[in-house]
């Protein structure tokens, strides 16, 4: 992005460029615990770098001149090869990008079919940024997947490398929910490093007269389970025959990656003459790039006329005024950011464009230290539903236009079996069973579940409860739904949009827990839509077997009477005594049958360096397996819960003997969609 001024209101909006270390002030430093108490972590940058694996970043071809910094690898995207790239196996996603579907809206003012919503996200720094999650819960655990259409994962910097491949929790977590993810393609401006020979070597040919490093880019994604490129050239200095280079390089890459079903979406800065001149439109200078890619990031500095004007041309070129995301810098600002809404997604006519939101981990970034994930969902959940935190009841009076108040959201809850134990893919304890079986702190987005995409929708004629993700307790994972109000009247919570085919066998579980009062607990049923936008779905409600005892629960309800598809999933409470209520939801299932994963094969130590090992294994079924979980077996015969990963391979660092122990043993396991877990693969490995 460029460091230029943004013409909105007289208001210069603040630019951030990656330089070479600056990243890493987007994570606190990671001082790993051992990895006996930390789950899904492997060690700190440097801690082990010879076996930790980190996610990939390359040059186009050239390196710079010197030495790279600490903890920093110079590679060259043209050498890249699949056969022997040693980190792979860590950072290849696992789960496919899932279909997803439009239910009715939440509300009237959400529109589904028009403004689509695109995220540029900087998870964390181009170097050093673990494959498989970290052991803080400190980290921009993105959950509000159901408003975005596409996820760009944001970095890249002259002293460590330019072309980012995003790690594999992301686009598990992304791909779960519908949501495709692109690698990042940036060529600083000069004044931050840039250097025109690599954007001269990004567009090279070969004697055949193709691009090889389009060619690379697609077989990079194919090979790490991502959907595309996004392509960023602001290095200034070029001429029409760099022009007319990027122009047939972005064409071929597209061509390309739509042969594996990739995508391309193009930044406004580089023009067709060669030079770097953001024009906040579509227009003559970047029109011909447009027609190259699937889509266009339309910088900052634009303005209403510009974004109309860019509308009607895309449309007269065949082309959708959708494909067109008009930038909306909230880096700083966030959900306080100041944005002319009207010319962008109008209340009252047609959305003009779509929207590309540049840094919402603002939503993290901007707390301070010390904040909580309660705080860090806190701020998130105002950002993407708005001031009312309740998507079906907007606050018109909010200066936030929220995504929720505009963009219909999506679900891709559409096959049995279902089930989510509300986990957000971080958490201070790792909780299996409600049993805790790890006390570290953590975070593996690759972990994270399908979660409501309406949050949090309650439907009461009395006092509104607070509803939120809780990371105090939970049955599986880091987290788990808490509701804590007065209940002075029975409240909906909307929980799932649903197309799960009824059967005769057709059950739902529910695991919840009442921390104070007494609450009745019903199941909510929807099998059928409502009529308009924003009304209530058509609920039939189910109660719970009665239950005694304290502690968490598992109550099963059959659909008995209720035919065709399920819409909607909630829970109505209603309290029965006194005083205020707080009630748990600690995991959610529908099924018709249970089912166990067969187990892993060929568990074994692929490296070791001291106490840091890489284990990896086979799997005949993949597509049947949640997760898997590794433990280590200890001499005495008990298990040590060390991680969980959703690759086929997982690190572990700073593992020491146990008094006597001459070998050490792991345990993996599958983990399927209902929390079955396989039989145990183990593997040995002498100290």
């Amino acid at each position: 992005m460029s460091t230029h001024p943004v013409r909105r209101a007289g208001r210069p909006a603040r630019r951030t460029v990656l330089l070479a270390g600056a990243a890493s002030a987007f994570l606190p430093a990671l001082t790993a615990p051992s990895a006996q108490a930390a789950p899904h972590t492997g060690a700190a940058p440097g801690a082990a770098a010879s076996l930790q694996p980190y996610a990939s970043y390359w040059y186009p071809d050239s390196l710079p001149a010197g030495s790279p910094g600490a903890g920093i690898t110079w590679r060259s995207l043209k050498a890249w090869r699949a056969a022997t790239d040693t980190d792979l196996a860590f950072n290849a996603a696992s789960v496919p990008l899932a279909p997803r579907f439009t239910p009715v809206p939440a509300n009237t003012t959400a529109r589904g079919g028009q403004a689509r919503i695109q995220s540029l996200v900087s998870f964390g720094p181009t170097a050093g940024n673990p494959s498989q999650g970290s052991a803080t819960a400190d980290y921009y655990a993105l959950t509000h997947w159901a408003y975005l259409d596409e996820l760009v994962f944001w970095g890249g910097s002259s002293g460590e490398g330019l072309i980012l491949a995003p790690n594999a929790p992301i686009v598990d977590a992304a791909h779960r929910h519908g949501v495709p993810v692109l690698g990042n393609v940036f060529l600083p401006p000069a004044a931050y490093g840039g250097q025109l020979q690599w954007t001269r070597d990004l567009v090279q040919k070969d004697a055949a007269g193709h691009y090889p490093l389009a060619s690379q880019l697609v077989a990079v994604a194919a090979a790490y389970g991502f959907d595309g490129w996004f392509v960023n050239a602001e290095t200034g200095g070029g001429d029409s025959a760099l022009g007319a280079a990027m122009l047939g390089f972005v064409s071929e890459l597209r061509q390309l990656a739509a042969a594996e079903g990739q995508r391309v979406t193009w930044y406004d800065a580089m023009t067709v003459t060669g030079s770097v001149s953001w024009q906040g439109a579509l227009d003559d200078q970047n029109q011909p790039l447009f027609q190259a890619a699937d889509d266009m990031f339309v910088d900052f500095r634009w303005s209403p006329d510009s974004l109309a004007s860019s509308g009607r041309r895309a449309e007269r070129l065949g082309r959708s005024r959708y494909e067109l995301w008009a930038g909306v810098d909230v880096e700083s600002g966030g959900s306080g950011t100041s944005v002319d809404w009207d010319a962008i997604v109008p209340a009252g006519a047609a959305h003009t464009t779509s929207l590309g939101l540049y840094r919402p981990e603002w939503t993290r970034n901007h707390l301070p230290a010390g904040h909580t994930p309660e705080q860090f969902h806190a701020a998130d959940d105002r950002f993407w539903t708005g001031r009312s935190l309740d998507p079906s009841r907007p606050d018109p009076a909010d200066t936030w236009r929220a995504p929720a108040v505009s963009v219909a959201d999506r679900s891709t809850v559409t096959s049995l079996p279902f089930a989510s134990a509300f986990n957000t893919g971080h958490g201070l304890r790792w909780y299996e069973r409600g049993e805790i079986t790890s006390d570290a702190p953590w975070n593996h987005l690759g972990l994270q579940d399908r979660l409501p995409s309406r949050r949090w929708s309650v439907r009461t004629d009395g006092q509104r409860p607070a509803v939120s993700f809780d990371f105090a307790d939970a049955w599986h994972g880091g987290s788990s739904v808490l509701v804590d109000g007065a209940l002075d009247r029975p409240a909906v919570l909307d929980l799932y949009a649903t197309r799960l085919p009824l059967g005769r066998n057709t059950v739902v579980e529910l695991t919840h827990r009442a921390d104070a009062g007494d609450v009745r607990v019903e199941l909510a049923v929807a099998t059928a839509e409502p009529d308009a936008a924003g009304a209530a779905p058509p609920y039939t409600y189910l109660p719970l077997p009665a239950a005694s005892g304290d502690g968490w629960r598992t109550t099963a309800v059959r659909l008995t009477g209720l035919s065709g598809t399920v819409h909607a999933l909630g829970v109505r409470l209603t309290a029965t005594g006194g005083g205020p209520v707080r009630w748990r939801l600690g995991a959610l299932a529908v099924r018709e049958k249970t089912a166990t994963p067969t187990a892993p094969a060929r568990a074994r130590v692929t490296a070791a360096a001291g106490g840091d090992l890489r284990l990896a294994w086979h799997h005949r079924a993949p597509g049947t397996v949640r997760h898997y979980t590794v433990h280590r077996v200890l001499p005495g015969g008990g298990r040590r819960f060390l991680g969980a990963t959703g690759q086929r391979a997982y690190f572990a660092a700073g593992l020491t003997p146990a008094p006597g122990e001459r070998t050490v043993r792991f345990e993996v396991r599958a983990v399927g969609e209902l929390y079955t877990s396989s039989a145990a693969a183990t593997v040995a490995h002498p100290w």
